[in-house]
């Protein structure tokens, strides 16, 4: 099992990657609205003022997706997110990654061992 985190930026799109998660057998996840640290320092704090030109491409806000998922589905899953977002090597297109997960209580039957 793994943890797959996707931070999306272009919260428009959530919608055709849940949709796609679906289609591959992944029936849940967790949506957090999130902010990226450079928006908030640049913001929020007045010493990073000076970072509002660097944050200028980000995204005011974001979404954070979470799923505990299949290992066998993890890179379809990655495929899909980027097949939805685009390239995410691309700056302020997101980030995917995933952590083991060795434990999992309060899943469906088949997932939770």
């Amino acid at each position: 099992m793994q943890l797959l985190i996707a931070v999306i930026n272009h919260v428009e799109q959530l919608d055709d990657i849940l949709a796609g998660f679906v289609e591959l057998g992944i029936t849940g996840a967790t949506i957090v609205n999130s902010e990226g640290m450079g928006h908030v320092l640049s913001h929020e704090v007045p010493i990073f003022a000076g970072l509002r030109s660097l944050t200028a491409r980000s995204r005011p806000s974001n979404q954070t997706l979470f799923s505990v998922i299949e290992d066998d589905k993890v890179d379809a899953a990655i495929a899909l997110i980027q097949e939805v977002c685009g390239s995410l090597d691309q700056p302020g297109a997101g980030i995917v990654f995933t952590i083991p997960v060795a434990r999992v209580v309060g899943l469906a039957p088949e997932l939770d061992e």
